[in-house]
């Protein structure tokens, strides 16, 4: 038998956790309206706030670190509080309320432009010029954003309610946020994690007070609502930065992610029932057009 290389079968097994994290991706968007159909945004924040809490905990617990959530700095509890209050909080209610607005088929993409409004945010934010590729993919993808949202806006799927694509905008506005914070953060992410979802719990707690009840039925929508927290709040996140741990180079496994909104189709299709419409997939093309060109000059410029 031939051994296997140790740097091709470290990067097979980076393969197989980007995968595993675009499948609980690809399987969210569904899960959401499922939960939907019988919570309100603010009850499913409290739920996925609460498993993720549970799931993150737990996976501390195994491994041996939850005592050291204790011994952390007064200032990381802090900027963990602060960010906990950015995400989960304000993001997924945002992203909630889009979802509970627009068919998943348009909320999914315009939640996936969340990295060209990264680029946008670091011009004021960190000082960074702003090129020909930033431009050029912006226009792209939010080309992508239109056709997706005017294609969809009549036929099987009803109208558009244009606040919902707005609501969808901003929450990746407040994503790209949190990523600038929370990527000048040190020490070891899923204690960071752990700490900004805990912090965030009682404020998801007077959230759903002040936005909704505490009366969760039970049923498919808080099922969905779990399957959220453990794949989109909890498991999904670890799996990535397993991902990245082990790959040689971010960017083979960064480039996995791009099939995540074309799987996401099938539960959607399937699952749902939602008819997808012909403008989903050439405006789903013209988003992860405008990605790739963004990532393609990222890395040129970086080499």
């Amino acid at each position: 038998m031939i051994a296997l290389d140790p740097a091709a079968a470290r990067q097979r097994r980076a393969y197989a956790y980007a995968w595993l994290t675009v499948c609980c991706w690809a399987t969210v968007s569904t899960a959401f309206k499922f939960a939907l159909a019988d919570l309100h945004y603010a009850q499913l924040l409290l739920v996925c706030n609460a498993v993720a809490v549970l799931v993150l905990g737990a996976l501390l617990a195994a491994s041996g670190r939850l005592p050291e959530v204790l011994r952390l700095p007064r200032g990381v509890h802090l900027r963990a509080c602060a960010l906990g209050l950015m995400n989960p909080v304000a993001y997924y209610l945002l992203l909630f309320q889009a979802y509970d607005i627009l068919p998943a088929q348009v909320a999914q993409p315009v939640n996936y432009t969340w990295a060209i409004a990264l680029s946008a945010l670091a011009v004021p934010l960190l000082g960074q010029r702003v090129g020909l590729a930033e431009a050029l993919s912006a226009l792209i993808a939010y080309a992508g954003v239109v056709v997706i949202s005017l294609g969809s806006s009549g036929g099987s799927l009803g109208g558009i309610r244009w606040d919902g694509v707005g609501i969808a905008l901003v929450s990746t506005l407040v994503w790209a946020l949190y990523w600038i914070a929370n990527s000048r953060s040190a020490g070891d992410p899923l204690l960071r994690l752990f700490l900004g979802f805990s912090y965030a719990l009682p404020a998801s707690v007077i959230a759903c007070g002040l936005l909704s009840d505490f009366d969760i039925p039970t049923g498919r929508g808080l099922l969905g609502a779990v399957w959220s927290g453990v794949f989109e709040m909890g498991l999904s996140f670890v799996f990535w930065q397993r991902a990245l741990a082990l790959s040689e180079n971010a960017a083979r496994v960064s480039n996995v992610v791009f099939a995540t909104p074309f799987l996401a189709l099938l539960p959607i299709a399937v699952v749902l029932g939602e008819p997808i419409a012909p403008s989903t997939l050439p405006g789903l093309c013209l988003i992860l057009g405008g990605l790739a060109v963004q990532q393609r000059f990222a890395r040129a410029a970086g080499a």
